[in-house]
């Protein structure tokens, strides 16, 4: 839990540091900044997706989970909390799915949970105490939030929230995970991630496109499960 920790202190320092001097920052900087993040997300995304060994398991995962997160509803439930966030702790006239808070809120919870680092990491962190490669992760997370918040609020900064519980559960339950999910499993996790990754840079940064990223989540359990259904046929 140590890195998580880490983690959400990197976010909640960067988020603070880009409320306090983010007014002195040009507008078209900062919207150069965020297209510049989205950019690399999306750069960064695309090298994820070809290590996977099978591209059609990481198709089936992100189809089954869209299906399974336009089911549960979870683009909507991350809205629903970022506006009840917004309520309580924010001034803006702007309110809605669509305001800077929530999308400042969605846009950071989404990056800053999805991608290998955030998987390997906690389950290095909860198994062996090593909290390496989440360091290397909250410098990158706490210089994204400072351009965040900068531009998108203080809905950045509650993020840390999702942080806390996504990557501390993991790392709770790493033991576990660590008897279950095999190398290949972790392939195409890793791979689906970066599809969601670029969903996020298409749709929250370079605003692209209009995408629910929020409803692909699943597949990245499920992507693990097809592999693992796939090698039961295998053998």
């Amino acid at each position: 839990m140590t890195g998580t920790f880490i983690n959400v202190a990197a976010i909640l320092i960067g988020g603070t540091i880009g409320l306090i001097f983010g007014s002195r920052i040009p507008e078209r900087f900062k919207n150069t900044v965020i297209a510049g993040m989205g950019l690399f997300t999306a750069a960064m995304g695309l090298q994820m997706f070809l290590k996977s060994g099978n591209q059609l398991i990481v198709l089936g995962a992100i189809i089954i989970g869209a299906m399974l997160g336009e089911w549960i509803g979870i683009e909507d439930w991350l809205q629903a909390l970022g506006q009840t966030l917004e309520k309580r702790f924010s001034s803006d006239t702007e309110t809605g799915a669509g305001s800077k808070f929530v999308r400042g809120f969605m846009v950071s919870s989404l990056l800053f949970c999805i991608g290998p680092m955030a998987i390997l990491g906690s389950i290095q962190d909860g198994l062996t105490g090593d909290y390496k490669l989440l360091a290397v992760k909250s410098t990158l997370d706490g210089f994204a939030s400072i351009a965040f918040a900068s531009t998108l609020g203080i809905g950045v900064m509650f993020s840390s929230l999702i942080i806390l519980v996504y990557q501390g559960g993991i790392s709770l339950l790493a033991n576990q995970l660590n008897a279950i999910v095999t190398d290949p499993m972790m392939a195409e996790m890793t791979a689906t991630g970066g599809v969601i990754l670029m969903g996020v840079a298409f749709n929250n940064l370079l605003e692209l496109k209009k995408i629910r990223v929020g409803n692909f989540l699943p597949a990245l359990a499920v992507a693990p499960l097809i592999v693992w259904v796939l090698s039961l046929f295998g053998n």
